[in-house]
């Protein structure tokens, strides 16, 4: 597929702050799991699974390159990293494409 290079620029600009809140959002949870009851001991190993799992996120890391882009964002949009209203800025291809995907999630 074709991306579109006002879309591809776009995407690089956003990304990172994108990134930032969803790891900010992680830090928060982990925040909780580390403030609750419970056995320090089962809280680790707990915030070792999810940490382990969540760094593979697009969310957190993400393969950049122009080939990739429609598959971070739906990873993006499939993590809850980012929502449909995100990609305002985009162009009506692309929100179209993601409302048409995204319309059962």
């Amino acid at each position: 597929m074709q991306v579109n290079e006002a879309d591809w620029k776009l995407f690089r600009q956003k990304l990172p702050g994108w990134q930032e809140a969803h790891m900010e959002k992680l830090v928060k949870e982990y925040a909780a799991v580390i403030a609750g009851t419970g056995k320090a001991s089962d809280k680790f190993w707990e915030l070792e699974e999810r940490i382990n799992a969540d760094k593979k996120h697009v969310g957190v890391v993400a393969r950049m390159s122009r080939s990739n882009m429609y598959n971070n964002l739906f990873a993006l949009l499939s993590e809850g990293a980012i929502t449909l209203q995100d990609l305002d800025d985009f162009s009506e291809d692309l929100k179209g494409r993601f409302a048409f995907v995204m319309r059962d999630q």
